[in-house]
């Protein structure tokens, strides 16, 4: 196969049922910046292999602002899979228009959607939401608990060192006291204390 696909081309070869084909389309999509694109890309995150809705997820998510309104307002009415690999496309774009979004899904039913969340609330340094972030350090899973921990260290807020206290004080989980601590030194080290 000519591996100089058209972008029609490679559009369309995104529904085929060949994994080479199918990679050979997203590997030409991949660094266009072009919205005919996007909503394709979209529909196709409800393909069966992992590793294509992942590489799905990360072009769209490297298109940035300009992929942010067609995710959020696919992922407000989505579930399982397609939700977590949209909302994971919409944490890549690092825009900061997604804020809200997160925070509504501190409260999704599926950890891992959370999880995402959470994180993308840190790394786009949503200080405004420490509390919510600060209410994930008390989630029923681990991994979204200790997102939580590294979200309140990427604040590099001191009012974030309490929540992290007080975290560290209630996990029993070495691994979970190390991020803990690290977070704190982060932190420390943004704002100089010590």
């Amino acid at each position: 196969m000519d591996e100089k696909l058209s972008l029609d081309d490679a559009i369309a070869k995104l529904s085929d049922k060949n994994l080479e084909i199918k990679t050979l389309a997203l590997n030409r999509l991949e660094g266009i910046e072009d919205e005919k694109i996007i909503q394709p890309l979209i529909n196709t995150l409800n393909d069966d292999n992992l590793i294509i809705k992942h590489k799905i997820a990360k072009i769209l998510g490297d298109m940035g602002e300009l992929a942010v309104d067609p995710l959020i307002n696919t992922v407000e009415k989505e579930e399982g899979d397609f939700k977590k690999f949209a909302t994971f496309a919409l944490k890549e774009t690092k825009s900061d228009r997604a804020v809200d979004y997160f925070v509504e899904c501190l409260n999704n039913a599926d950890w891992s959607i959370r999880k995402i969340a959470v994180r993308s609330l840190g790394e786009l340094k949503a200080v405004e939401h420490i509390d919510s972030i600060s209410d994930a350090t008390n989630d029923e899973d681990w991994g979204v608990r200790l997102a939580a921990i590294r979200s309140l260290g990427d604040l590099e807020v001191k009012k974030a060192i309490d929540p992290i206290k007080k975290a560290r004080r209630r996990e029993k989980d070495k691994d979970f006291k190390k991020a803990a601590n690290k977070a704190i030194k982060q932190i420390e080290k943004a704002i100089n204390i010590r």
